[in-house]
This record gives structure tokens, C-alpha cells and sequence, in this order.
């Protein structure tokens, strides 16, 4: 899905929703130049593969957060875990490096790629914002419908927390 498509399904499943446009950002620093609502709920996601290149594994945690990557492959009995490549993003999730997205995961059509979300998102106002497959806009839904939206496509989502470095 495109980003219009995304709107178009977004809007499709009549759930709360907000859209922010923006200049294309490709990192969280970029993002903090951009006049957003919800600065705080903004989502910064990694995707990343064992070493083996068998699986895959999209992260999103908190604009604000680091992810200790060692930490977090022992915690969940995973191999050794790197940065997927551009190829395996443009292959699995039809998208490009700076707009990673859980939204992404809809173009993921062998559910290849198993979906960790930090659930800090899950206090306050349970508001995420993830780009719509294009890093010139950030989407505002509640994290619950992100969530089931995700389970609908048939991929793995494991709200888990996530230890920062």
C-alpha cells in the first residue's frame, strides 16, 4: 500500500485518526524540526533480521528511546540480530530507509516479519504516530487499532517491554 491507500484504509475501518504532512524525514533528529501534535507518542521503528536471514523483526519503540539490541535478542531467545538491509525492506515491506512503519507490515504479504511494539505506548493517551509508507506525513491512531490492524494482516505482535541503553 501506498500512502493514499493507507489514508483510504485508515479511513476504511471508521477508527480514530489524525494526519500530520510534513517535509520528508529520514530520523528522529529531522522529526524534531517538524511542528507535530504529539511529539511525545511519535514512534521510532528498526528493522532488523537474525543472522541467519531467516527472520525478521520490525521494533517500534518511543521517539525518545534506544534499544539495546543484545538485550533485547536475549530477552526474546533470538539469534544474533543486525540492521536489515534496504533490499530486504524494499522486498518485504515495499518501502524505503526513513519510512519504516508498522504500517508497512500491510505489504508484508508472507507475514515474514514478526512486530514488537513498546508498551509505553500503552499509557496515557494509547496514541501512536507512524508514517503512512511515506516519511512525509505522520499518521495519529490509537496504538490498539495499530495493533489489531497488524494481527488482521496475520503477522505476529508481541507488546513487550523494552529495555533501553
Amino acid at each position: 500500500m501506498n500512502k493514499q491507500e493507507i489514508y483510504d484504509f485508515i479511513k476504511s475501518k471508521n477508527i480514530w485518526y489524525e494526519i500530520t504532512e510534513h517535509k520528508a524525514v529520514y530520523n528522529m533528529e529531522e522529526l524534531k524540526e517538524v511542528d507535530i501534535p504529539y511529539p511525545e507518542y511519535d514512534a521510532k521503528n528498526l528493522f532488523v533480521r537474525d543472522d541467519k536471514k531467516r527472520n525478521y523483526y520490525l521494533i517500534t519503540v518511543k521517539g525518545d528511546k534506544r534499544i539495546d539490541l543484545k538485550e533485547f535478542r536475549k530477552k526474546n531467545n533470538m539469534r544474533p540480530l543486525s540492521f536489515a538491509s534496504e533490499d530486504d525492506l524494499l522486498n518485504i515491506m515495499n518501502l524505503r530507509a526513513g519510512s519504516v512503519t508498522p504500517l508497512g507490515l500491510l505489504n508484508d504479504k508472507e507475514n515474514k516479519v514478526q512486530f514488537y511494539i513498546d508498551k509505553d505506548f500503552m499509557k496515557d493517551k494509547h496514541i501512536i504516530g507512524v508514517h503512512p509508507n511515506d516519511n512525509t506525513a505522520t499518521l495519529w491512531i490509537k496504538v490498539e487499532d495499530l495493533i489489531d490492524i497488524i494481527k488482521e494482516n496475520g503477522n505476529i505482535v508481541n507488546v513487550i517491554e523494552l529495555t533501553i541503553c
